[in-house]
């Protein structure tokens, strides 16, 4: 995935500051393994908090939408596996 997602239009409602953080995270997380991913999140969630970064259910769903436009077929899929353990909470 390129840098080009954070300029999509239909992101535009959303504050940049989130954004940014969103766009941090998948570059720091690029490299990690699958062992690391749990803490590397749990840190992010932490970190997420401490600058009261938070995202509305209609933020969510449109940053996922675009984000699986700029998927492969296999990391939309899992894009979708995570979006449906979500609303299982």
């Amino acid at each position: 995935m390129t840098n080009d997602w954070i300029n999509d239009p239909a992101l535009a409602g959303i504050d940049k500051a989130k954004l940014n953080f969103l766009q941090a995270l998948v570059f720091e997380s690029r490299t990690m393994s699958k062992e690391q991913m749990l803490p590397f999140l749990m840190a992010v969630a932490k970190r997420g908090q401490a600058e009261h970064i938070t995202f509305s259910d209609a933020e969510i769903e449109t940053i996922v939408a675009v984000i699986k436009r700029e998927s492969s077929p296999e990391d939309a899929a899992a894009i979708d596996k995570m979006m449906r353990m979500r609303k299982n909470k």
